[in-house]
């Protein structure tokens, strides 16, 4: 079996990627922002997993093993220890525009809220507020655009623009779906991670896919209706197993407990 290359996993890992990317610019997270937690990842990563003797990475090694200075290891490490913050990265332009409008006296109306705007022209404008936020290098109609569908602003009767957030947002999604999604992305990955690093007499963990890349688009709404009967069926079959193997009462909070389970899930191009 031929070993994998850095470039074969990296390209390997602009697949998975593109979609995790997708919703990251829906909600409006800047490669920046994303660049700032994967070093953090990098950093947690090597120093709980790839210590010696079951101890943690020392501050050279991680350093060696992510490409990071030693300076910039402690400070992720600093914040690691401190616990989860938010951070505080690159700000998209159309953020930065919208905190000016409700901030920067020059674009405020008289009661200290933000001013109907004409698109350009002498004075305060949506274009000099552009420029004010060093965003003067995006044409405003892009940007205006962009605001409109992220329903962010609107165009009044007379041609004027108004916000209607502070905080871009580019397509909100649902709080709850988002945390769905980071678990299962990260289950899926870790069974992967578990049966490509596994050694000879580690069983590996089930992954299987039924895939035909050949099937008329007009059966995707039967299959949909099938594999909601049939996955369901076989996820209670789950369900019931995992129930009949739960630790209950107080000898159980004696055994060792693992969090087990299984995911099926719809493909679809």
């Amino acid at each position: 079996m031929a070993a994998a290359s850095a470039s074969h996993v990296l390209a390997a890992a602009r697949q998975w990627l593109k979609p995790l990317v997708h919703v990251l610019i829906r909600s409006g997270i800047t490669w920046r922002e994303f660049a700032e937690v994967a070093k953090s990842a990098y950093v947690e990563v090597a120093t709980r997993e790839f210590g010696k003797r079951g101890r943690p990475t020392n501050v050279s090694r991680t350093a060696v093993l992510t490409g990071l200075a030693r300076r910039e290891v402690r400070v992720q490490r600093e914040r690691l220890d401190s616990g989860p913050e938010a951070l505080t990265g690159y700000v998209t332009k159309a953020s930065l525009v919208l905190s000016a409008w409700h901030l920067e006296p020059e674009f405020l109306d008289p009661s200290g809220r933000p001013a109907l705007l004409a698109l350009d022209g002498e004075g305060a404008t949506f274009t000099a507020l552009l420029r004010r936020c060093g965003a003067g290098d995006v044409r405003p109609s892009t940007l205006l655009k962009e605001l409109q569908s992220a329903a962010a602003i609107r165009v009044t009767v007379d041609g004027r623009l108004e916000p209607l957030q502070r905080i871009y947002v580019p397509h909100k999604m649902d709080e709850e779906l988002i945390r769905l999604w980071g678990t299962v992305l990260a289950d899926v990955a870790t069974t992967y991670v578990h049966n490509l690093t596994r050694d000879a007499r580690t069983p590996a963990r089930f992954e299987r896919a039924a895939l035909n890349d050949r099937v008329l688009a007009s059966a995707a709404p039967e299959f949909r209706e099938f594999l909601n009967k049939e996955g369901q069926a076989f996820l209670e079959r789950v369900d019931a197993w995992l129930l009949a193997h739960e630790a209950t009462g107080s000898a159980g909070s004696k055994k060792a407990t693992i969090r087990l389970g299984a995911g099926v899930y719809h493909l679809q191009d």
